[in-house]
């Protein structure tokens, strides 16, 4: 299995799966790291690594960009692509080239605490707001719409008593990682369909 990752940041979900590949617990070749901004820590990482990485901005030009990446990705030989903390839409042409194949998690349950505008500590703020006794770490395959594809798997993050956005983000953010590895191993043995990752 041959795997794309996509990250505007540190990229901790793709610095996990290429320590997973590289202990031998996750069954699969990280083709590429691509980033809409050369400032991406996950850049330098995955330069550390050996892991080809291309710069694909994207905002100036999105059409451009997005043909770009399309073709980025075509060409590195992904099975799958995965976003890591990658905080641009992803345009038709990468869409078309992988449909059903792009893996994006979200910090909280879909649908409810999902859409446009739904990321980060906005997502831990509207699920203390509303009261639910647990979040979710989510993973789910990515369309045209913002996290509203097919959801492959979840894992339960309880909501505490007297909890803050801070401090709901810090257990969810520390998960991910994790939650994505076991979603790859799972999608690498074959048995992703129905999987929970807890």
């Amino acid at each position: 299995m041959k795997l794309a990752f996509l990250a505007s940041r540190n990229g901790s979900a793709f610095r996990a799966a290429v320590e997973a590949v590289g202990r031998g617990r996750l069954a699969a070749d990280v083709v590429l790291l691509a980033s809409n901004t050369a400032k991406a820590p996950a850049l330098d990482f995955a330069r550390e690594r050996g892991v080809p990485c291309k710069v694909i901005p994207t905002a100036a030009d999105p059409a451009a960009g997005d043909r770009a990446l399309a073709d980025a990705l075509a060409a590195s030989g992904a099975d799958w692509v995965v976003l890591s903390g990658y905080l641009r839409r992803i345009g038709p042409a990468v869409l078309a080239r992988f449909p059903d194949r792009i893996l994006n998690i979200h910090p909280g349950p879909l649908p409810a605490f999902g859409g446009e505008g739904m990321y980060g500590r906005r997502v831990h703020e509207a699920v203390i707001a509303a009261g639910v006794p647990a979040s979710e770490v989510t993973i789910h395959l990515v369309d045209g719409e913002y996290d509203h594809g097919r959801v492959l798997g979840r894992w339960p993050v309880p909501v505490a008593a007297g909890d803050t956005p801070e401090a709901l983000e810090q257990r969810v953010t520390a998960l991910e990682p994790e939650v994505m590895t076991r979603t790859l191993i799972a999608l690498a043995e074959g048995r992703l369909e129905g999987f929970q990752a807890s």
